[in-house]
């Protein structure tokens, strides 16, 4: 079995435990700093656990020893510590962040991995499988225009003014339509303001909204500057939702008291295990001499996958980063450095057996 350690028991981190001790083929152990957590994993699969904070190198210098790869399911401001202590442990990196300076960061230390040692970041649906699926398409194309990636998960039943019910990460949720936002206009790289480029469309005979959020995009807006005339990365809402947040965000200032609006969130905001995650990928160029557009889009709804019921959140989430580790660990991936997603090919992704979670 591989030896690899998870840091973070909450929801997503619990799911990736789970698939993992699953196989059989690997040797998980899961740091969290809460007890209670910890004990929940050892509940539900076969995997170690350790108490400890993730922000103490002595105590990840220890619980590195003898492993693999570590994979970081934890909120983006622990992820430099736990980077750095990989890289001189010599372990690889995997995380599943949406934010922008901790992957420079990441990519610095990076440049300082041994053979056989690779730091792969934003591992998860948005950064991560988007950006996978998004160069999949780009690569059946001679020259390119335009490339849209749309992703939201979404409440199946909304019942609040929001339409919104708390999926994930609520640190990851406000640096999303709080932080600056990667793309590309007329060929080169820019920012654009969050919450701003409010769009409208139909899928399926539901109305949906989509606007500018930061992280989502990953490295693609770097890989793709210079080959394509526009891209960016919004993500989808129900209608109305994106005025509230501008409103909440903006008009009445609570993206400068961070802590204040998480508090809000979490307070007054429920969580829900009945979602839906949406992927819409579009891209338009040149393809055998005429301009063709060409779309990727899934839906995939909370439900079981390998014998554990997840919400669509969890499902996507925990497959994305199971699967990269997966591949790398049979050699799948590049052997060493900073990996992007985008190097990854759908084909393979799809066929491993934690990424057919998005083969719907």
């Amino acid at each position: 079995m591989t030896p690899v350690l998870l840091l973070g028991a909450g929801k997503i981190g619990s799911s990736i435990a789970k698939f993992l001790a699953d196989t059989r083929d690997y040797d998980v152990l899961v740091g969290d700093v809460d007890a209670n957590s910890l004990k929940r994993v050892e509940n539900t699969c076969d995997a170690k656990t350790v108490q400890l904070k993730a922000d103490d190198a002595d105590a990840l210098s220890k619980a590195m020893t003898g492993r693999k790869s570590v994979l970081s399911a934890m909120s983006f401001q622990f992820n430099p510590t736990i980077a750095r202590v990989a890289l001189d442990q010599g372990l690889s990196y995997f995380d599943l962040t949406e934010d922008v300076e901790t992957t420079k960061i990441t990519r610095k230390l990076a440049e300082k991995t041994k053979p056989g040692q690779i730091f792969m970041p934003q591992c998860g649906l948005a950064p991560g499988f988007v950006s996978i699926a998004a160069a999949a398409l780009a690569e059946q194309f001679e020259t390119l225009d335009e490339v849209r990636l749309r992703v939201g998960a979404l409440p199946v039943f909304p019942t609040n003014e929001m339409k919104y019910n708390l999926t994930w990460s609520t640190d990851g949720l406000i640096n999303e339509y709080g932080n600056p936002c990667d793309a590309v206009h007329e060929g080169k790289f820019i920012q654009v303001l969050p919450l701003e480029g409010l769009e409208h469309f139909s899928m399926d005979g539901t109305d949906y909204e989509a606007f500018n959020t930061s992280g989502g995009v990953g490295t693609l807006a770097e890989s793709l500057e210079g080959r394509c005339r526009t891209l960016n990365y919004k993500t989808i809402r129900y209608r109305g939702h994106r005025d509230l947040m501008k409103f909440l965000m903006f008009e009445l200032r609570m993206n400068e008291r961070r802590e204040q609006l998480k508090d809000i969130f979490e307070n007054a905001v429920p969580m829900t295990p009945q979602d839906v995650v949406l992927i819409f990928c579009t891209v338009k160029g040149k393809k055998n001499g005429r301009l063709t557009e060409l779309t990727d889009a899934r839906k995939v709804y909370n439900g079981t996958f390998m014998g554990q019921s997840c919400s669509g959140i969890q499902m996507t989430t925990a497959c994305a980063i199971s699967a990269t580790l997966d591949m790398h660990t049979k050699g799948e991936l590049p052997r060493q450095g900073f990996v992007k997603q985008e190097q990854v090919k759908l084909a393979d992704f799809l066929a491993n057996r934690f990424g057919k979670a998005y083969d719907v």
